[in-house]
């Protein structure tokens, strides 16, 4: 395997007129093709580092390498145009567009990168299929449950093949049943495409769902001791 995301000493500040320092000299490699976990206290930066690897949002210190590519050295239009290639984002809040089917918000992310339509929809739909809503295509998305919600935001965030998945608490309003079943699938559609997956949850039961467990804490990460093997 291969240093997919590469994280060097990297430092994060919030706040204005009193700054606080969520972390500081942070540093982790994630491999293409492997799975990790971010676990930690409420406040201790999770979903904002999320946000650093995907260049949402600037490290304030440290490097951040995504397919070898320090993204500190890009611009902001050539950032969000290597996010849009190669990362995938699952959200906690699901964020589909209403507005849309399931078949329209899945091939989103291939329309924005200009994938010709004879080329899109299939793969949409064989997306769609993969994560078990093949039959529910032309569907709103007001119809769905919310276990189906987030299946359809990991089919979105994987249908452009990215290299790097990241997913924020993707099963925190889910019952056990569901949140196994998405976690199955995330896991399932990341190792067949041979990208790197950081997931960030509260959850232990998910964690166990990842190659590898990290606790964030201030200054850093480290394996987690309460985490046993995948």
């Amino acid at each position: 395997m291969s240093a997919l995301l590469q994280l060097i000493e990297v430092g994060k500040r919030v706040g204005i007129d009193r700054p606080r320092t969520l972390f500081d000299g942070l540093s982790l490699t994630v491999q293409a093709g492997e799975s990790v976990a971010l676990v930690g206290e409420s406040g201790t930066g999770k979903s904002t580092l999320l946000n650093v690897m995907a260049g949402l949002d600037r490290a304030d210190s440290g490097r951040v390498l995504l397919d070898g590519i320090d993204l500190a050295t890009l611009g902001d239009d050539a950032l969000a145009s290597l996010r849009r290639r190669r990362v995938g984002f699952v959200f906690q809040a699901f964020h589909l567009l209403p507005q849309l089917t399931l078949l329209q918000n899945v091939a989103l992310p291939l329309q924005l990168l200009e994938v010709p339509r004879t080329e899109a929809r299939p793969r949409a739909l064989a997306m769609l299929e993969a994560v078990g809503l093949g039959g529910r295509a032309d569907d709103p998305v007001q119809m769905l449950s919310g276990g189906e919600s987030q299946r359809v935001a990991v089919a979105r965030a994987l249908v452009h093949r990215p290299a790097l998945v990241l997913a924020d608490e993707p099963t925190g309003n889910l019952d056990s049943d569901a949140a196994d079943g998405v976690l199955a699938l995330l896991r399932t559609q990341v190792k067949a495409h041979g990208a790197a997956c950081v997931l960030v949850t509260h959850s232990m039961r998910a964690a166990g769902s990842a190659d590898r467990v990290q606790r964030l804490t201030a200054h850093g990460v480290a394996p987690d001791p309460q985490a046993g093997p995948a």
